[in-house]
């Protein structure tokens, strides 16, 4: 577990928060591991979730003010107020979170993201040891010269990059890749203590929810486990999304907002 401690003003929303993942995981989550899949992905790349058959309402309120809802951050996509933004929790060598970036991913950004529907907020959950943190921080480098989604794509559009060790030269070929046109800064950036403190900020975030396995989502505060069916995906925005129409707009306001950017400044 990464050791960064949340900043102060945190503190009052994560006890909230944990209150109400234990109250949610007591009551409705049934989590299992997975078999390989084609990819070769092991059993702990994905952790399937048995969810509630309420479907009158979307998630908890409180893990919806875990959205950033910041138009300047690199690392989200999507208008920062649509209705439903979905938080993803992901490791650059999953296998799992791989499939889910190019199966599921693209067909949410035709039939919600350009439609102003929804927002995808990405957190980095590098569980699979040092490589996938030297992707994360690679990501964020990739991140300050407006690359970051760029070389989310790169790297899960080829199955070899599942458990990679992520070397130097090989996060400069997918950086050369993504189109990262300054390699100077780009190696410059990685090696930040800015960068290590989002990675671990992010890492903290996830630990803090319970989350074991990647990849995990948050949909407006419901929680999704593993690169699921499409339908599990839809379903869970549509519900979102009929809920805060039913609201009159965005579900967490301005309460969901972080001050300052997520470029990796201080808390």
């Amino acid at each position: 577990m990464a050791s960064a401690k949340p900043a102060s003003s945190r503190k009052g929303l994560m006890i909230g928060i944990t209150v109400a993942v234990v109250a949610l995981l007591a009551g409705w989550l049934s989590q299992y591991m997975v078999s390989n899949d084609d990819s070769g992905g092991s059993a702990n790349d994905n952790a399937t979730i048995e969810g509630s058959s309420d479907t009158s309402s979307a998630g908890d309120p409180q893990l919806m003010k875990l959205a950033r809802r910041d138009a300047d951050d690199p690392f989200a996509r999507g208008d920062k107020d649509a209705p439903v933004v979905m938080i993803e929790y992901a490791d650059f060598g999953c296998s799992f979170c791989g499939k889910f970036a190019r199966d599921t991913e693209p067909k949410l950004e035709k039939k919600y993201i350009d439609k102003g529907l929804l927002r995808v907020e990405w957190r980095n959950f590098a569980v699979f040891g040092k490589g996938s943190e030297r992707a994360a921080l690679a990501g964020w480098a990739a991140g300050q010269q407006d690359k970051f989604w760029d070389f989310y794509r790169t790297v899960y559009a080829d199955k070899g990059n599942e458990k990679n060790a992520f070397t130097d030269g090989h996060l400069r070929d997918l950086a050369k890749d993504a189109g990262i046109k300054d390699m100077d800064r780009f190696d410059k950036d990685r090696k930040s203590d800015a960068a290590r403190r989002l990675v671990d900020k992010d890492q903290q975030e996830a630990y803090g929810l319970g989350a074991s396995a990647t990849p995990a989502f948050l949909v407006n505060g419901e929680p999704i486990a593993g690169a699921q069916p499409d339908e599990v995906f839809t379903d869970a925005i549509e519900r979102a999304a009929a809920v805060a129409k039913k609201q009159g707009g965005k579900q967490d306001g301005k309460d969901g907002k972080q001050d300052g950017k997520q470029g990796g400044k201080d808390d």
